[in-house]
């Protein structure tokens, strides 16, 4: 697997927590980019085997021009194995997928799936949240990208935003199944520190929902779900079959991948790797031969605890064989009682969460890890 990180945005979003910058040196940042992947593709950690996902995340990705793009996709080309390749996503904002942008994307005859930051077709929404799109936008955009024949399209939403209703939700979910994509992610608006929405909380200008208001937001998605043929994969991801993200699923999995691009992050198995926060210094860490990343030596405990508690938030869950033998016999006593209160089910070797146990999968795993 491998993580291309775009870090570029227009502006910041209220509620983002990732690391992102408002404007830069693109070109120097694409250039410095495909040196670090030429470069780490001759090392030996991780050796690089067949690659079957690449995903473009930031950021904004299509906020590069389709050259631009292009150049990161030839240098991947060159350096890697990608002829056994399923996927590559490319994340994207409504605003930048035109006729002309996506026209152009699928020359490049890479991406076969777009996610698409929706987050609402409600243009209250969109402005609590600081987003440059509209609702029209985002059902432009979906309609361009069906034209150029990507099938394979997944949109964002959010729910519990301030002043957001139960029928606005409903609405939003009803478009995008209008809209005929094959996806969704669906997250809970939080509160991140040192964001735009923390500050206007604070301050008393918004007021998030509570709790029994963000709930009955989620029970709304799954009855949704159940109805109009998305199945749940994850606790905030759905699709009608078969479109699961494989690129996440196998990122859930601890499946082994590279990450390139300032603040990505790699994992090779027993040891995870991250590059510096920082566009100026990770350019100039590469250029110039300075360090540019930190990497730490991942212990026994924490790679059982870091599976523990991505694999409970998918329906696959716990694959008993994964495990060492001292942990999966401590955890089988552990998670007795989960079993018989109807939270988890054994299956086919996994311990797999119910329904009910997708809605408390951060607890449960957090009684189970090793402390």
């Amino acid at each position: 697997m491998l993580y291309i990180h775009i870090p570029f945005c227009v502006r910041k979003c209220s509620y983002c927590g990732f690391y992102s910058r408002v404007g830069g040196d693109v070109q120097t940042y694409v250039d410095t980019l495909c040196r670090e992947i030429e470069l780490r593709a001759e090392e030996v950690w991780p050796k690089p085997h067949k690659v079957r996902t690449v995903y473009f995340g930031g950021g904004t990705p299509t906020l590069l021009s389709v050259s631009q793009l292009g150049q990161i996709v030839g240098q991947l080309r060159r350096s890697f194995c990608l002829s056994e390749t399923e996927e590559w996503t490319i994340e994207a904002n409504p605003e930048c997928l035109t006729k002309e942008y996506v026209a152009d994307l699928r020359s490049i005859g890479a991406f076969n799936r777009v996610s698409v930051g929706v987050q609402s077709f409600a243009d209250a929404d969109l402005h609590t949240l600081n987003r440059r799109h509209s609702g029209e936008d985002a059902v432009r955009a979906v309609a361009n990208l069906k034209e150029r024949g990507y099938r394979n399209v997944s949109i964002d939403l959010i729910y519990g935003i301030p002043g957001q209703s139960a029928e606005q939700w409903t609405s939003n979910l009803d478009t995008a199944a209008k809209l005929d994509v094959q996806h969704l992610s669906c997250y809970a608006l939080t509160v991140e520190p040192d964001t735009i929405l923390e500050q206007q909380i604070k301050s008393g200008r918004v007021r998030m929902p509570d709790e029994d208001e963000e709930l009955a937001r989620y029970k709304t998605l799954l009855d949704w779900c159940g109805s109009n043929g998305f199945t749940q994969y994850e606790i905030s991801n759905f699709c009608r079959e078969p479109y699961r993200s494989r690129h996440n699923s196998r990122y859930w999995d601890h499946t082994p991948y590279m990450g390139f691009g300032a603040s990505a992050h790699s994992f090779d198995g027993s040891h995870r790797r991250w590059n510096i926060a920082d566009t100026t210094q990770y350019i100039n860490g590469i250029n110039n031969n300075n360090t540019y990343f930190e990497m730490e030596k991942i212990s026994e405990i924490d790679a059982f605890n870091e599976y523990i508690m991505t694999a409970l938030r998918t329906t696959e869950g716990i694959d008993i064989s994964k495990l060492d033998p001292v942990f999966a016999d401590g955890l089988k006593d552990n998670i007795l009682k989960y079993i018989m209160e109807g939270y988890i089910y054994i299956q086919n070797g996994h311990y797999r969460p119910t329904e009910k146990g997708l809605l408390h999968a951060d607890g449960i795993a957090a009684d189970l890890i090793i402390a």
